[in-house]
């Protein structure tokens, strides 16, 4: 007889993690792997992705790694078509690549602003696209978004802020899209301060000055990411779609 703590397992699944050659991505793409799945990692930086890939080897999962431009349809639907020519379907995406500036608004070019743009809306878009065509009936498609896309980082942050503000309306547009006609749910995390390649960009200081808004008091630990993903990723959320789950130690309580 199963019990609960089975419906957490992504055991027999296969998942696309994107942005998966350093940070959170290599968490993610570690993490589901560690829950039973299968994995599809992508990024632009190849010689990064294949130390991901040898990590989640050692969890004995299957692996691939595809070098890939999220901002590009064509390299979104080449991911998922290796995908599913070397490890057989997709049944879960985590829309993770993203990259983040911290530009004052009278100085951002528009070549500045629509890179964010282009990677974390756009490609968070064109992935969810080539996944939905590909995905059977019991698809989750996990997009990362930001407690930015909903509170102020006190950093001039225009592109980044309105790419994850969107990010909270593509989800719960695509989850009324997909989820009855096709069985795909889509839910979105919002992370808190965790470390990573755009916080590793903040000036000294910054973190610690930011860190009364936490009242956790502290910075998230990846596992503590991987874990909410881990849930909206396996059928134990079967009954959760179209939602943000923002996993940011309370700081939009504040």
């Amino acid at each position: 007889m199963s019990s609960i703590l089975d419906s957490f397992s992504l055991a027999g699944k296969v998942a696309i993690v994107t942005g998966a050659s350093s940070g959170l991505g290599v968490a993610f793409a570690v993490g589901l792997a560690d829950a039973g799945a299968d994995i599809a990692i992508c990024a632009r930086r190849v010689e990064k992705l294949e130390q991901t890939k040898a990590q989640v080897l050692e969890s004995g999962r299957r692996c691939i790694a595809v070098q890939a431009d999220v901002s590009d349809p064509d390299d979104c639907n080449r991911v998922v078509a290796e995908t599913v020519d070397q490890l057989g379907k997709v049944d879960v995406l985590i829309n993770n690549a993203g990259i983040g500036t911290a530009v004052p608004a009278t100085r951002e070019t528009p070549d500045e602003f629509r890179r964010v743009i282009d990677i974390n809306l756009n490609g968070s878009y064109f992935m969810a696209q080539a996944c939905g065509r590909a995905m059977r009936d019991g698809g989750s498609i996990v997009n990362i978004g930001s407690v930015i896309g909903s509170t102020s980082a006190f950093l001039p942050q225009a592109a980044y802020a309105s790419s994850k503000a969107a990010i909270i309306g593509l989800t719960r547009d695509l989850a009324q899209q997909w989820t009855g006609r096709k069985g795909i749910r889509v839910n979105a995390l919002a992370p808190g301060f965790f470390k990573s390649e755009m916080t590793d960009q903040y000036k000294d200081g910054y973190v610690e000055q930011v860190m009364f808004r936490v009242p956790a008091g502290r910075m998230g630990e990846p596992h503590e990411l991987v874990a909410a993903a881990i849930f909206l990723a396996s059928d134990a959320s079967s009954y959760i779609t179209g939602a943000v789950l923002p996993v940011d130690g309370g700081t939009l309580t504040t």
